[in-house]
């Protein structure tokens, strides 16, 4: 499925009637008895009319033929029209509506279970310990390796599993764990996990969570080691400070008592966080904060100071696609200055530390961090933009290539549609200009690279108009008889009479301006977000 529309239904037949999918049946009458008598093929005199209308007063009655029925409904809602072009309709495969019942529940179920393998998800982790000291000295550039990896599946709706296991090398020691957590919902405010593990931190416990409000959820947590025999509780507090941002306290009573205080916010452009953390022989305190340049790259600057650590992070990176980043970070504290390498890939990752030098250096530590910063942005603007844009446009190519021909036939479908609704159309635009009513004076929809561009010039250029297409004549017959013109949420625009989808599988936006009262508006909106106007927020 494409991008912009995974887990977005097309709804397209709600869309050809104008319709919500919400409506009733009595709104689809309704719409169908309107639609109908636009594109009854009786009304055009003009054979080549007539043609027209024949065409578009089929996908008419068809949409209002599987939508006015209550099981054809509930399957195109569920799997659109593959669902009822594969036989899950009335006809000779299912002739009782019991069997198109039970048919439709069996693929629902199966839909479920799908649903439940995906949740089926892996991750890992592979770091390795890099040390150049020990290679300059003859002793090989490794210092250690750790290996972890977890898989958790969902047993049913309510309850899930985790297993898990981790290897660790270091020098000449080594050794291992593995673990299981079973996590079962109780009600929609709490829920509980067992936990076991063996190895190197061999124990069991038992975890609890409970929203008590809104806003506020506690956890509960009791432990035993299965080596020592210890018990640890811990109990955790966290309440949503703001719409971003909120707060925890975490006690923890045990061999190694100690209470720790927490901040976390995060919203589009920032994230950061904060922690105080005072035990009985030890404090810690930690921040980070991280900033967003783009949808693709960030930077960020992390410090940890306490009993055992002293040190600071910077760096940075870059989204390589929907499932990859990468980051360089640098790490300078008392246990020497260190390069870091991130690569996450879905659920895994590749972490590798380096360390450069176990003396604090100033020239050295200067040097260690403006040398590879200064080649991560050369590379990054004559390698790496430059790679991604042309691998980017070369996607887009490939893309307009394959849909060429789908695309013609839909906007020779529109110009069509659209020569039938411009009689009406113009007759709204001649009397609701004389009355300073509502006027689409312009409506264009399509790629949304294509109208942002078109934005910042306020005009689109010739490589950019095979990207969008104009809609000015369906949305000015759309006004209603208030006045206004609505368009529903949930509802993929290109399926409205008169539209066509200029760009398969890219995002796309809906730009409209609009006069009202003498006055000038304009309104962009995404593919499945509703539209009402006029509005007095959308004046320029």
């Amino acid at each position: 499925m494409d991008g912009e529309e995974a887990g977005q239904p097309k709804r397209e037949l709600y869309a050809l009637l104008q319709v919500s999918p919400e409506a009733t049946d009595e709104d689809i009458r309704k719409a169908y008895r309107h639609w109908a008598q636009v594109y009854h093929p009786d009304k055009y005199q003009d054979f080549h009319m007539q043609q027209i209308a024949t065409e578009n007063f089929q996908r008419i009655c068809q949409a209002y033929e599987i939508l006015s029925d209550e099981y054809k409904r509930q399957i195109y809602d569920i799997y659109g029209m593959e669902g009822i072009n594969s036989g899950l309709e009335l006809g000779p495969k299912l002739n009782k509506v019991e069997e198109l019942k039970a048919e439709l529940e069996r693929l629902r179920k199966r839909k479920e279970e799908e649903k439940m393998l995906a949740h089926f998800r892996p991750s890992g982790t592979i770091l390795s310990h890099l040390s150049l000291p020990q290679f300059l000295d003859g002793d090989g550039i490794m210092r250690g390796m750790a290996m972890s990896s977890e898989v958790q599946s969902q047993l049913s709706k309510r309850t899930a599993i985790a297993i898990g296991g981790n290897l660790e090398v270091n020098e000449n020691s080594g050794g291992g764990a593995a673990s299981t957590v079973l996590r079962h919902q109780l009600s929609p405010v709490s829920s509980i996990e067992f936990i076991a593990s063996a190895g190197l931190r061999a124990l069991i416990g038992v975890q609890t969570t409970r929203n008590l409000s809104l806003h506020s959820t506690a956890t509960i947590a009791i432990a035993k080691s299965l080596r020592d025999g210890s018990i640890n509780l811990s109990n955790t507090w966290t309440r949503q400070l703001s719409e971003t941002a909120n707060g925890n306290i975490q006690l923890l009573l045990g061999p190694e008592s100690s209470i720790a205080v927490g901040w976390q916010k995060k919203h589009e452009k920032m994230s950061a966080s904060g922690e105080l953390k005072i035990g009985t022989s030890s404090f810690a305190v930690s921040a980070h904060y991280t900033h967003r340049f783009s949808s693709k790259s960030h930077g960020r600057i992390a410090g940890r100071f306490g009993s055992t650590n002293l040190e600071v992070e910077v760096g940075g990176g870059r989204k390589l696609s929907n499932f990859s980043t990468v980051r360089m970070l640098y790490t300078i504290g008392i246990q020497g200055i260190f390069w870091k390498f991130e690569l996450h890939r879905g659920g895994q990752k590749l972490i590798i530390p380096m360390l450069l030098s176990r003396h604090l250096n100033p020239v050295f530590a200067t040097g260690a961090f403006v040398i590879p910063t200064s080649l991560y942005f050369l590379l990054k603007k004559f390698v790496v933009k430059p790679y991604y844009l042309q691998r980017e446009k070369q996607k887009t190519l490939e893309n307009k290539e394959r849909n060429s021909a789908q695309v013609q036939e839909a906007r020779a479908a529109a110009v069509k549609a659209q020569q039938l609704l411009k009689i009406v159309a113009n007759r709204k635009i001649s009397r609701h200009l004389e009355t300073n009513e509502l006027v689409i004076t312009k409506a264009v929809y399509g790629s949304s690279k294509a109208l942002k561009k078109a934005d910042e010039s306020r005009e689109v250029n010739q490589e950019s108009a095979s990207e969008v297409f104009d809609v000015t004549i369906p949305l000015n017959f759309l006004i209603n008889d208030s006045g206004q013109l609505k368009l529903h949420e949930g509802v993929k625009k290109s399926g409205i009479m008169g539209f066509c989808d200029p760009c398969p599988g890219e995002p796309k936006l809906l730009h409209v301006e609009f006069t009202y009262g003498g006055k000038r508006f304009e309104v962009e909106v995404d593919d499945y977000a509703a539209l009402l106007i006029p509005q007095e927020s959308h004046r320029v």
